[in-house]
């Protein structure tokens, strides 16, 4: 019986969206063909009218003819848009649900999902040499962090994007972008060559969730805290990925920067309860341990 309900829910929203979408057809249908035939007996109409007048001002007993052919004309009219407001109203509930059935549609349709072990044998396979080339730039970019900041990148900024309070966020991002963080070196830079404020930049780095002030691990992990999620466990995934990773209290990326552990609200991704993204890899129906060993997958402890 629980196995059929999914299937019964997937029925009912295909007949939901093809119903829709059928009265969406005729609303549509009925509403052009009213003003294909209103645009085109209007001139007829008028004429008949206007020749009606004519001869109503010689003989007197036309006029009641003129009379009928205004009321049956504005009648008409009055039925047309009767019908016209009628048809929109439908036409518009209609497009609602045929967008809502579809969506249900989707999300009881049946998705083929990678088994954990396909996972890690298909999506986190060793690197090729040229996928080892690519990732040449972001170890450089780190080896530099610790180094000392390349100014230089920030005053290319300063002069692209300008020095007005306005180019805050776009250097911000441009910051976060090249370092994947925001290095109290940059920003200080950025305070001596524009005319944003130190208040300004922890105001506006504090309030947007994309920014950083610390720096981040080598591959972002997100374990997904919403309600399924939460339900299914992801309290314990978290708290032993952080005791794995040996991640300190308080912070978020292991002391050797290998991964950053993030908690958020949802994934999208509620029939795999419990999940996470290791990147853009989704990993699902977890335990601490499938947790433990996606993550090994992707960079062995050495």
């Amino acid at each position: 019986m629980t196995m059929m309900q999914p299937e019964r829910k997937t029925r009912i929203a295909l007949g939901l969206g093809v119903a829709a979408g059928l009265t969406v057809l005729v609303c549509t249908f009925v509403l052009i063909t009213d003003h294909v035939v209103a645009a085109r007996s209007a001139p007829a109409e008028k004429d008949r009218v206007e020749r009606l007048a004519e001869q109503a001002k010689t003989d007197p007993a036309v006029a009641e003819v003129l009379h009928k052919e205004r009321e049956i004309q504005t009648q008409a009219s009055l039925v047309r848009k009767a019908r016209g407001r009628f048809a929109a109203w439908i036409l518009l509930v209609a497009g609602g649900v045929f967008v809502a059935g579809g969506k249900w549609y989707m999300s009881y349709r049946p998705q083929p999902q990678p088994s954990l072990d396909e996972l890690i044998a298909v999506r986190f396979a060793p690197p090729t040499p040229s996928a080892q080339r690519r990732k040449k730039a972001p170890a450089v970019a780190e080896s530099e962090v610790d180094a000392g900041i390349d100014l230089g990148f920030v005053d290319e900024l300063v002069e692209k994007l300008g020095r007005g309070r306005e180019a805050a966020i776009p250097i911000l991002q441009a910051i976060q972008s090249h370092y994947r963080y925001l290095p109290d070196e940059a920003l200080t830079r950025v305070c001596e060559r524009t005319e944003i404020t130190p208040a300004q930049i922890a105001g506006t780095s504090s309030f947007y969730a994309q920014f950083r002030r610390s720096p981040v691990g080598r591959h972002v992990v997100r374990v997904c805290h919403g309600t399924a999620c939460h339900v299914a466990g992801a309290e314990h995934i978290t708290q032993e990925l952080r005791r794995h990773l040996e991640i300190p209290p308080g912070e978020d990326t292991d002391p050797r920067r290998r991964f950053t552990l993030d908690a958020v609200a949802c994934l999208g991704c509620c029939s795999l309860a419990p999940v996470m993204m290791i990147e853009e890899e989704t990993a699902g129906h977890l335990t601490p341990a499938s947790a433990r060993q996606a993550l090994d997958a992707v960079e062995p402890e050495s």
